[in-house]
């Protein structure tokens, strides 16, 4: 599975010239927890995110200056996303696979990662868009699956059942090349975590 199999694609982007609460706006309303900043070339230049915009903008209460020992510091004024954005960003390719894609995130502790090509804004995937993938159900795998063998070796060709998952092909043909891009073709549906592939005489001799 990679990338481009679950990114979201076209991706809202903003502008170093955005104002800061048009980004905020937009991350509020569409429940999105960062927006890429792109030039006027659609290319990447940076990643806004919530924690860019929170940080340091929310002012004390002026009621807790009342009590005597409590200091406050004036919040910065910041009106555009190019003062607060993160750059340089890191993004990946669309062919890159989503289990190195998650390890880097997870290890990054970022909630998306852009995917480019040749320096352009092409998708995002988020730590969302990959849980999404675990909780794909079975039959909706199945027939994804389905769908990808009939194309490639014929339709009524191929038994395939799905059980959390863990894909089993059985193939009426007992050819092995196509057994293995059998195989090859459903790992690459999103959700699947593993599949085996075998000739379907082999199941009724079981």
């Amino acid at each position: 599975m990679r990338a481009r199999d679950i990114m979201s694609t076209p991706v809202t982007t903003v502008r170093p010239r955005t104002g800061v609460k048009e980004a905020a706006a937009l991350l509020a309303t569409n429940g999105f927890t960062a927006l890429p900043v792109v030039d006027d070339n659609e290319r990447i230049i940076g990643i806004v995110t919530e924690a860019d915009l929170v940080r340091d903008r929310i002012p004390r209460d002026a009621r807790a200056l009342c009590h005597p020992g409590v200091t406050t510091t004036a919040v910065p004024v910041t009106t555009t996303v190019g003062e607060v954005m993160t750059s340089p960003v890191v993004g990946m390719g669309p062919g890159t696979d989503v289990a190195l894609l998650a390890t880097a995130l997870l290890e990054a502790r970022h909630r998306s990662m852009p995917i480019v090509d040749g320096g352009r804004l092409v998708g995002i995937v988020t730590r969302r868009d990959i849980v999404r993938v675990i909780a794909r159900d079975d039959a909706t795998i199945a027939k994804d699956v389905r769908h990808r063998l009939d194309i490639y070796g014929g339709e009524s060709r191929w038994q395939v059942a799905v059980h959390d998952g863990v894909v089993t092909i059985g193939d009426d043909f007992d050819d092995e090349t196509d057994r293995h891009v059998a195989t090859v073709l459903a790992e690459s549906v999103p959700g699947v975590l593993r599949a085996t592939a075998f000739a379907a005489h082999e199941e009724d001799d079981r």
